[in-house]
């Protein structure tokens, strides 16, 4: 008996975004321009895939800019970084040039604007996530008129002490759920009724695109599977939103460990990929399903993505 023929759908968008395009491009650039060893302090975009590539290139990728000779290039990485490791760097007599995602760039600001104006500010993230750590750090040391706190979900909020009456503020991490973020916003706002936030969501426009097209997806397919790697918050937010309305999800970080028994029984697969993979890593997971079965691809219709971010000059 011939084995049915398995439709593939193919979320859109998926993949690579405008942040993570630009902090590539910037690394390959500098390696070009200044010759290897080029430093990255910590990954430079959350992909096992592209941070193999990078280092196959001459990039070295670490996590304390101690263990960066002096006078070195060092990048920063597109989560961005705290001030203390900006100082860091510039007493080390390092070459910065900074990747930081322009969109985590402009949460930075929000910080350190709020803080300006002495408002207690409430971090809605992951704890040591390297983003939350490069937001948080733009506030060097806490005063009694102006700190920052952290939270992770709805029932962190009861559990803040910063008197109601007292200027209250909230920014997020760009790569949460739009939904879950959306209800820690809401319980904020019923505990501390005058509560500031960011005139637009902190969460990034490729992340809500990509939950978006995920939920479009969902009540027609059997499993849906997640290009990405573990420590990509954007693509285990994808899996999160299919798990949640009953679906089966993976994330598949290396094509070649994919597991085919999870495909059994299962003829309609939603596949999609995290803002920070490769649609080359989309093609080797559609390759290996296509040694076994018969498929038929079908690109499902979503919002087309035009932004870019310019390169900064070095």
């Amino acid at each position: 008996m011939n084995n049915p023929v398995i439709n593939i759908a193919l979320a859109n968008p998926r993949g690579f975004c405008a942040g993570v395009e630009r902090a590539i491009i910037i690394v390959e650039q500098a390696l070009k321009k200044f010759g290897a060893p080029i430093y990255v302090r910590h990954e430079v975009v959350h992909n096992r895939f592209v941070i193999d590539d990078l280092k196959s290139k001459g990039a070295i990728f670490v996590d304390n800019i101690a263990d960066i000779p002096e006078g070195s290039h060092v990048i920063f990485s597109a989560h961005g970084v705290s001030k203390v490791v900006k100082t860091d760097a510039k007493n080390r007599k390092l070459i910065a040039i900074d990747a930081t995602c322009p969109l985590v760039t402009k949460v930075h600001r929000e910080v350190n604007k709020m803080y300006g104006e002495n408002y207690h500010i409430i971090m809605i993230g992951h704890t040591g996530h390297p983003e939350v750590e490069g937001t948080m750090g733009q506030i060097e040391k806490n005063s009694p008129d102006a700190s920052i706190h952290l939270i992770e979900n709805k029932e962190d909020v009861s559990n803040l002490t910063i008197p109601v009456n007292n200027r209250v503020s909230y920014v997020s991490q760009t790569t949460l759920s739009v939904d879950d973020t959306q209800e820690i916003i809401e319980a904020l706002k019923y505990k501390y009724p005058n509560i500031q936030g960011p005139k637009s969501s902190d969460i990034c426009y490729a992340t809500q695109n990509r939950q978006d097209s995920v939920k479009k997806m969902i009540a027609y397919q059997d499993i849906i599977l997640v290009v990405g790697s573990a420590n990509s918050s954007n693509s285990n937010r994808l899996v999160e939103i299919a798990k949640k309305q009953g679906i089966e999800a993976h994330l598949i970080d290396n094509p070649d460990e994919f597991d085919s028994d999870i495909l059994k029984g299962k003829n309609r697969i939603g596949l999609t990929a995290g803002a920070s993979a490769p649609e080359a890593q989309v093609q080797l997971v559609i390759n290996f399903i296509s040694q076994f079965n018969k498929i038929e691809l079908t690109e499902i219709d979503g919002i087309e993505e035009s932004i870019t971010f310019k390169l900064p000059i070095f």
